[in-house]
């Protein structure tokens, strides 16, 4: 596991470890939990991971061993109904009170010293906020590294169904936890049908045959496509962080498919007045545990030892530390700014991109899109490994994209913090989506994606509905000689389910209409422009 990364501290302990222990749940339910622990004397603070994805690799080596040679006692815990734990597997009803009952039974323990923290990525995130919605004494320490805290955004952007998030966590969800083999020959039998699902009419009940299996908890989050839905209710544990004095590291990169939740906890945990840090990489969801692992773990290690171990001497100076995209530096921040003065972009009819405001809302220009020839989706925040910064040229010269295109700059321009589009649009149908991406054109013409969002459309032509979308947050230099790109279209597929046109729900329509995009004049792209150089 060492010679995987590069410049890991050194071990301080031998890992010991002590598999098989059986916890009881909250319902009586037998959780397996493999327990590691220094080979030496003394007490030791305890660090709680629990998964639905098994407890082998890369769990095992990544938590178990590299914390417990750093002296920690490690619990790796199978969630309710994986990885050999009784009971159902739920997404998200059982992990408060599995958290509860854990911590129960850790204080029977010998070896507890009763400091305790809790640290792991993704759904290990989510049932961490799970804990703290009603955090125990002993819990002293949390890092969250690209983590979960609210499912249905995890599967659905502003009622628009997130098809390959929602594949993949299927896939992740039903077979990690049965080991790594089982886990493998299911995601090459996804990726082999996957062409073929994405495109069923209807969508429902198609990826059955991509996962082999019927996956009830899959196909209901699928079909639920409204927040507000009585099906998502107590789903999400943002309330958590709202209340939290629990001192709590939080880890991401740009192009991790929940990145979003982890600026949206930043701002709770922030508005809470809870000791909090922010480290955001140029990664994905998964790299952040590959290739920035180092990074990662020395990060977690750093804030486990200041608050468990009371060891402050590897914490960095600043709260934030943010990769700067566009010129690959890191930047220290004392604060992430929450809500920067924006700067808008309009678009021209010729194709241009302007600081200079419109005179009017007329309309400026139009796209046809075709259902049964869907825009494709090229990389951004994704699960699978299509994520992160792709070229755009080709996406960029289909007749279904429209681009706007600014000046080659003479000199650098900084986004810092959120980004957004306002459009005017509207359609033939009254029914469509518009998916609008952020990116940045080098001088040799090659144009690459920094960050994006979709929206709903819904207003009948002549009459424009005023869309807000939110394209996420970002950190990045556009260089002199690079250009400002903004790209509008009218969906991202198959990492968004394609809109039909008719009205129908995405996952029921059987018909599909092509529809007219029209963009009017006073629309924006609205930037978080930084006036201190990065």
């Amino acid at each position: 596991m060492r010679a995987t990364w590069r410049s890991l501290p050194a071990k301080r302990h031998d890992a010991g470890w002590e598999p098989g222990l059986v916890v009881p749940g909250a319902d009586g339910s037998s959780l397996i939990t493999d327990h590691y622990f220094p080979r030496a004397q003394g007490d030791f603070p305890t660090l709680l991971v629990r998964s639905p994805y098994g407890r082998g690799l890369p769990w095992s080596p990544m938590y178990g061993v590299l914390f417990a040679e750093q002296g920690f006692h490690v619990i790796l815990q199978s969630c309710r109904g994986t990885g050999g734990s009784g009971g159902e597997f739920d997404l998200w009803r059982n992990e408060p009170a599995d958290g509860q009952a854990t911590v129960s039974w850790l204080r029977e323990q010998p070896w507890f010293n009763g400091t305790l923290g809790t640290v792991g990525p993704s759904y290990l995130g989510y049932v961490q906020w799970a804990l703290a919605l009603d955090p125990p004494p002993e819990l002293k320490a949390m890092v969250v590294q690209v983590g979960l805290h609210d499912p249905y955004a995890l599967f659905h952007s502003d009622g628009v169904l997130r098809l390959d998030n929602a594949l993949a966590v299927g896939a992740g969800m039903t077979y990690q936890h049965q080991g790594m083999a089982r886990f493998l020959k299911a995601m090459l039998r996804l990726k082999r049908r996957m062409s073929e699902v994405v495109v069923a009419q209807p969508l429902r009940g198609a990826q059955e045959s991509a996962l082999g299996r019927e996956v009830l908890w899959l196909d209901d989050v699928m079909t639920h496509p409204d927040a507000q839905d009585p099906y998502w209710q107590g789903a999400s544990v943002a309330e958590a962080a709202e209340k939290l004095r629990v001192p709590t590291s939080l880890i991401t990169g740009w192009h991790d498919a929940l990145v979003d939740q982890t600026f949206e906890q930043y701002d709770r945990l922030r508005q809470a007045g809870c000791e909090t840090a922010l480290l955001v990489g140029p990664w994905t969801h998964t790299s952040a545990v590959q290739q920035g692992w180092t990074e990662v773990f020395a990060e977690s290690l750093a804030w486990l030892r200041a608050h468990l171990c009371d060891d402050p001497s590897g914490l960095r100076p600043t709260e934030v530390r943010v990769h700067i995209g566009g010129e690959d530096t890191w930047r220290d921040l004392d604060d992430w700014p929450t809500a920067p003065a924006a700067t808008a972009w309009y678009p021209t009819k010729d194709g241009h991109l302007t600081q200079e405001a419109p005179t009017d809302s007329s309309p400026l220009t139009s796209f046809h899109y075709d259902p049964a020839d869907p825009t494709p989706s090229v990389g951004g925040p994704l699960l699978s490994p299509a994520a992160g910064p792709r070229d755009n040229t080709a996406l960029e010269a289909r007749d279904d994209v429209l681009t706007f295109t600014g000046p080659p700059l003479t000199e650098p321009v900084d986004i810092l913090g959120p980004v957004s589009a306002w459009l005017s649009v509207s359609t033939d149908t009254g029914h469509a989506d518009v998916f609008t991406r952020l990116c940045d054109v080098d001088p040799q013409g090659r144009s690459v994606n920094v960050c994006d969002g979709v929206g709903r459309a819904s207003a009948a032509e002549r009459t424009p509905s005023q869309v807000t979308v939110p394209m996420s947050t970002t950190a990045h230099r556009f260089a002199v000689g690079h250009r400002i790109r903004w790209q509008v279209s009218g969906g991202a597929h198959p990492r968004f389910a394609r809109n039909p046109g008719t009205g129908e729900p995405r996952v029921d329509a059987t018909t599909f209409t092509p529809v007219r995009i029209t963009v009017h004049s006073d629309s924006a792209l609205l930037l978080a422009q930084s006036s201190e150089p990065a």
